[in-house]
């Protein structure tokens, strides 16, 4: 039996979370031509990529321990869709921007679920394997 983690179940988590913070950074492109100035755009990009920057130190954190990225990225999901459906101004369309940007998230956070329980599982057989070469 190997004692690594399938590469698939490994980078695939890793890959998603990496191109889904890179789609939420597109949105943060609006401010410019917006005539703030230097220092005002500069703000404004910075304040629409606090949760690019948020989530890029979780999945720093997550790309050891799996378990942080699978709680970071399904909480994240429900509460994207906590902020649309409590946040005021509840239309039924914005239940297509959930499922764009809260089901990447979901996903994410299930593979790294998946990543962390193979992984604790790997790590419970080994000492029974080394019992056994006794």
């Amino acid at each position: 039996m190997k004692n690594k983690i399938h590469p698939l179940i490994y980078w695939t988590p890793r890959v998603l979370s990496i191109l889904l913070l890179l789609f939420l950074t597109l949105f943060s492109f609006d401010v410019f031509g917006q005539g703030y100035g230097f220092w005002g755009t500069a703000l404004a990009f910075f304040m629409h990529n606090i949760p690019v920057i948020i989530g890029l130190i979780l999945l720093i954190i997550a790309w050891k321990y799996e378990i942080v990225g699978s709680i970071a990225f399904l909480f994240g999901g429900f509460f994207y869709i906590f902020l649309l459906v409590f946040g005021g101004n509840f239309e039924w369309f914005m239940l297509v921007w959930a499922v764009q940007l809260s089901g990447p998230a979901f996903l994410i956070g299930i593979l790294f679920w998946i990543g962390w329980r193979k992984k604790r599982k790997l790590r419970n057989q080994e000492p029974t394997k080394q019992i056994n070469n006794l």
